[in-house]
């Protein structure tokens, strides 16, 4: 830089590398190390991230599958765009399956990061938001006239991603995990709604009439949209592990209730999927002996008494 004094120009020599450590300074008050953008790399942990990726992977070929049905003729031409959208759903269901081991091979490891928690996020909103809006409104809601139905799925996706954007926020806030979802799980919603609507592609052989179901869909995901973003507390089982005991009748129940869950895959998974969404909203109306009975092995010793005391919990996953 030139600057005159007293007639005269001198040249005055400016550091930039100097001048910008002193504003990142000024903008760092605490004095803590400043790390420039170029020097810093989040921590990618592989099995995690890979199943996130395989999450991911399976929304995206849940949507190929449901574009292709379509372009087959849709619900007015079930004999060619069935299959399709059956593996459409199943590659939802699929991204389910993923999005559970992301998070328990990370637990399990301890390699929780927060390259992670935006990983899972995105791939979340694709496979959990996207997919299942766009299946229900190529099979269900299609029929309707006017934009309705493509605004009721826009609020079902918008409310999925205020979800997902809540659970970071509380995150990067450091609360710590309470075994306990705040809101109806994006994961579970679009898995209520792919095995409702694989359900309903299983009666359409016996009813081809599915108008009346279309209003019954309508309601559903403005509920769930609703339940996303509500308070309402559903436990997460992120504390069931290998050390989890159980006595042996609890055993043969799970075993049982897993096999026909197979075995009536049209139907089973939906009903359990309801029972669950409907467990939140009664849990604060069953008594705190019979709650802690069936809630035992999610919580630790802690959590339990302060939820016997009426303290107020947060989510550990989206």
């Amino acid at each position: 830089m030139i600057v005159p004094v007293t007639g005269e120009w001198v040249f005055i020599e400016i550091s930039w590398e100097l001048l910008k450590t002193r504003i990142l300074l000024r903008a760092n008050p605490s004095n803590s190390p400043v790390k420039e953008e170029k020097d810093y790399e989040p921590k990618i942990y592989l099995l995690p991230n890979l199943m996130t990726a395989g999450n991911l992977v399976c929304g995206f070929l849940a949507i190929i599958s449901i574009i292709n049905a379509i372009s087959n003729g849709g619900v007015n031409n079930l004999e060619n765009s069935r299959s399709l959208f059956e593996r459409a759903i199943w590659f939802i269901l699929a991204g389910c399956l993923f999005d559970i081991l992301d998070g328990r091979l990370a637990r399990l490891g301890g390699k929780d990061s927060p390259f992670g928690k935006e990983f899972d996020s995105i791939a979340d909103i694709i496979s959990f938001g996207v997919a299942p809006a766009l299946l229900v409104q190529s099979v269900i809601m299609n029929e309707f006239s006017g934009s309705f139905p493509i605004i009721v799925a826009s609020i079902f996706l918008v409310c999925g991603g205020m979800r997902l954007a809540r659970f970071n926020c509380i995150a990067a806030h450091g609360v710590t995990n309470s075994g306990y979802f705040k809101g109806f799980p994006i994961p579970a919603a679009a898995g209520l709604i792919s095995s409702l609507t694989l359900f309903v592609l299983w009666i359409a052989d016996k009813e081809p009439d599915l108008s009346r179901l279309r209003i019954v869909f309508l309601v559903l995901m403005l509920f769930l949209s609703f339940l996303m973003i509500s308070s309402v507390r559903y436990p997460s089982f992120k504390n069931l592990n290998w050390k989890t005991h159980r006595p042996l009748q609890w055993v043969v129940g799970v075993v049982v209730l897993l096999l026909l869950t197979i075995w009536y895959y049209q139907w089973m998974p939906a009903l359990v999927l309801v029972l669950y969404a409907l467990y939140g909203l009664v849990r604060p109306f069953i008594g705190k002996t019979l709650r802690r009975g069936i809630e035992e092995e999610i919580l630790s010793a802690e959590e339990e008494d302060s939820e016997i005391n009426g303290e107020v919990g947060t989510e550990t996953d989206a």
